[in-house]
């Protein structure tokens, strides 16, 4: 599984009674899998009611990243983040921003366009040494047919019935970043994000964590830390089981109760150098190390308390108005039919353009396996406001 993956999906078969016209079978069983797919995505969390568990791949729409640029880099940011995405990435380097005030959108169709990925986020200047952020994410899948009503009374298809719902992932991260005088101007910052997730009227979970932050520089290099949930990322869920009551009931399922789950902390160190070939010609390296704690993952690095995973990009500009770049990371250990093993890694690569105030970004990532090759293209858009922060 990769990091990519936002839940881990729970296929359950459903039992129907078919009726002799095919098409009617086709659609019954099909939208009703959807349903029973959909809902189960979201309602994975524990059955067993007052339950605290902390599950691998909790909240993990959170580990997609922001901004075309970073995630053309394959999200290696934590050292060298310097503009309003700074929000997720590092607080800290909401310090090298380069407006007083700034904007920032994003969208991406994942999964062949079913599910929709954006993020908008805003952050200002307080004063010399302190800067202010606001970000909004939302992960969602759309128009989910439920099928709970396509019979009526008589045992009639009415496909008036079938109504939709969405399923979807929100969080809301207000971030702080400051400049300290000791240690060669240190720059520090925190968030304190609300997570809010939703499965239709069926579900809902509210939960809360603190990230916190830091960068500094010294010469060329650039080093950066980010501790992700560092007080651990509580989920309470809510389940609305009498809507379900008579579908799980049907179908051999039991009801989920309401629980609590807990995303572990996650820690991401990194640096990055930039070289100057003449006066317009520049190139960024940056590398970064992910460090879980949530169990052995399938990562380069891997023990029963941590796992750690590399990522590292590559940024070209000239006259900091266009850029390339390129990245490589989601490194993995796979498993070869044959028994034996090898590391895989996924490419990406992404162009920039920046016009006055605007900065215009591509960002082309792998969702799936090299050979399957599964790209989404992800557009991003920036624009500074007011004179450049000193």
């Amino acid at each position: 599984m990769t990091r990519s993956s936002v839940q881990v999906w729970h296929l359950r078969q459903i039992k129907c009674t078919l009726l002799p016209d095919r098409k009617i079978e086709l659609v019954a069983v099909v939208t009703g899998r959807v349903l029973g797919a959909a809902i189960l995505l979201f309602l994975s969390t524990p059955i067993v009611q007052a339950q605290v568990t902390a599950p691998k791949y909790s909240n993990e729409f959170l580990a997609i990243g922001v901004g075309a640029r970073a995630l053309a880099m394959s999200n290696a940011a934590v050292a060298r983040v310097d503009d309003v995405s700074a929000g997720y990435w590092n607080p800290a380097g909401l310090m090298r921003m380069p407006y007083k005030h700034q904007f920032a959108l994003m969208h991406a169709e994942y999964f062949a366009g079913i599910a929709n990925y954006d993020y908008a986020a805003f952050a200002t200047a307080l004063d010399s040494s302190s800067r202010f952020a606001v970000s909004v994410i939302r992960f969602g899948i759309d128009d989910i047919p439920d099928t709970r009503f396509l019979f009526d009374a008589n045992g009639n298809v009415n496909y008036d019935n079938i109504r939709f719902f969405s399923a979807a992932d929100y969080a809301f991260l207000l971030s702080y970043a400051r400049k300290l005088t000791i240690l060669n101007g240190l720059r520090i910052g925190a968030n304190f994000k609300i997570v809010h997730r939703t499965a239709g009227s069926f579900a809902n979970a509210w939960g809360f964590g603190l990230d916190a932050g830091a960068q500094t520089s010294y010469g060329m290099w650039d080093f950066g830390i980010m501790a992700r949930d560092i007080t651990g990322t509580f989920n309470a869920w809510t389940h609305n089981s009498s809507l379900l009551a008579d579908v799980y009931a049907q179908t051999g399922n039991l009801l989920p109760q309401s629980s609590l789950e807990v995303t572990l902390p996650r820690l991401t160190a990194g640096a990055a150098r930039r070289f100057e070939f003449g006066e317009k010609i520049g190139v960024l390296t940056a590398a970064d190390l992910e460090i879980t704690f949530d169990g052995m993952r399938n990562a380069p690095v891997r023990t029963g308390l941590f796992s750690v995973s590399p990522a590292v990009g590559l940024e070209g500009s000239y006259d900091q108005k266009a850029f390339v770049r390129f990245g490589a990371g989601q490194f993995q250990r796979v498993l070869n039919f044959d028994g034996s093993k090898r590391v895989s890694w996924q490419p990406t690569f992404g162009l920039g353009m920046q016009i006055s105030r605007f900065v215009v970004d591509y960002a082309m990532t792998d969702l799936g396996n090299q050979a399957e090759a599964l790209y989404s293209h992800v557009f991003s858009l920036m624009l500074g406001l007011n004179e450049k922060s000193k």
